[in-house]
């Protein structure tokens, strides 16, 4: 709050008191910028406790989180957009830099990671003993194995992804861009950053809006994303619950699964071979190596019109999954594909 008024007149401060003063000036200032200093949060704090819904249950912040672990890479691009990634003191699982401008890679890459494994359908590897160890007061991300309630009684608040929660987003049947738009007003009302998040959001709306404008006129296209399995193993595709389905919808492709109201199921060769999309969009973890011809070659695959005609793009999984500023980038990189791809 600012105080207008007449200035008082104050008498001449000696020359050490001057320079006291102009130190204390400086360290006061020092903290200026996305970091806010100590003073700044505890004002911040006062409009808490605040109560959110995750996946049903209500989680209470006593204060907005200081200690942050990252148990999945999307919430990345969230947290920066509302200028707090300062509080991630740790990160577990993968975090490619092809997700992030220069700046925002370095800032993740200082961030110690407790563990980068992943088995081979991409989901994280470690215990919940390695989370609490580093007394978090916030984890974002629940990976198989874990509970909520332990982590809780840790004294460990969790947030995941709505699209993850059983029901999906809200217990909506079909994800939209909404879905995203909703988890980033979550991020600001828990981080108390709430002018940050609506303006994060209207710059997401537009970009979207750009999009669609581009693809208005369609080429009446059919497409299908999936998470192939490199070296053999179950094929999977993303249904109308998935980001994967706004995300066609705004790129001008129908998407051919979208009759399943699953987020993502397996999907066998047939399939996908009678579904016969014109594009297809392979989502992957790690090394993009094998992505490709996981799908190519299956028994029959040449006779998919994507295959055959070549339309068949290869993308970092966050840049359609699950709902966050990536999925964005994502449409828009569909988008440019899709013209350089057919014309």
């Amino acid at each position: 709050m600012r105080f207008f008024g007449r200035r008082a007149v104050r008498p001449a401060l000696p020359t050490t008191a001057l320079l006291a003063t102009a130190l204390l000036m400086v360290s006061g200032c020092s903290g200026a910028g996305p970091k806010q200093n100590q003073h700044d949060r505890e004002a911040a704090s006062a409009g808490f406790p605040v109560i959110v819904e995750n996946c049903g249950t209500e989680v209470t912040f006593e204060a907005p989180p200081e200690r942050v672990m990252l148990l999945e890479s999307a919430p990345v691009t969230i947290l920066d957009g509302i200028g707090v990634f300062d509080r991630v003191v740790a990160r577990a699982g993968s975090f490619p830099p092809g997700y992030y401008d220069a700046g925002l890679s370095q800032a993740v890459e200082s961030v110690p990671s407790v563990s980068d494994e992943l088995n081979a359908s991409g989901h994280l590897m470690i215990s919940q003993e390695a989370v609490i160890g580093q007394t978090p007061d916030l984890v974002l991300g629940l990976p198989e194995g874990f509970s909520r309630q332990s982590l809780s009684a840790a004294g460990i608040n969790v947030l995941t992804q709505e699209l993850y929660c059983p029901g999906g987003a809200d217990g909506a049947d079909e994800a939209t861009f909404a879905t995203l738009y909703d988890e980033i007003r979550r991020y600001g009302v828990v981080f108390d950053r709430r002018g940050a998040a609506a303006g994060l959001i209207k710059d997401l709306k537009s970009r979207v809006e750009a999009v669609k404008q581009r693809t208005a006129d369609g080429k009446d296209l059919t497409a299908a994303v999936l998470y192939p399995t490199v070296g053999g193993g179950p094929l999977y595709a993303y249904g109308s619950a998935s980001m994967a389905q706004p995300q066609l919808e705004a790129a001008g492709l129908a998407n051919v699964f979208a009759d399943s109201d699953e987020r993502v199921f397996e999907v066998q060769a047939e399939q996908l071979i009678a579904a016969d999309p014109d594009v297809l969009i392979l989502l992957y973890q790690g090394r993009e190596q094998g992505t490709k011809r996981a799908v190519t070659s299956l028994p029959g695959a040449q006779t998919i019109d994507a295959v055959a005609e070549d339309r068949i793009m290869t993308q970092l999984f966050n840049f359609t999954e699950p709902a966050s500023p990536l999925t964005v980038k994502g449409l828009e990189m569909i988008a440019e594909q899709l013209d350089r791809s057919t014309g």
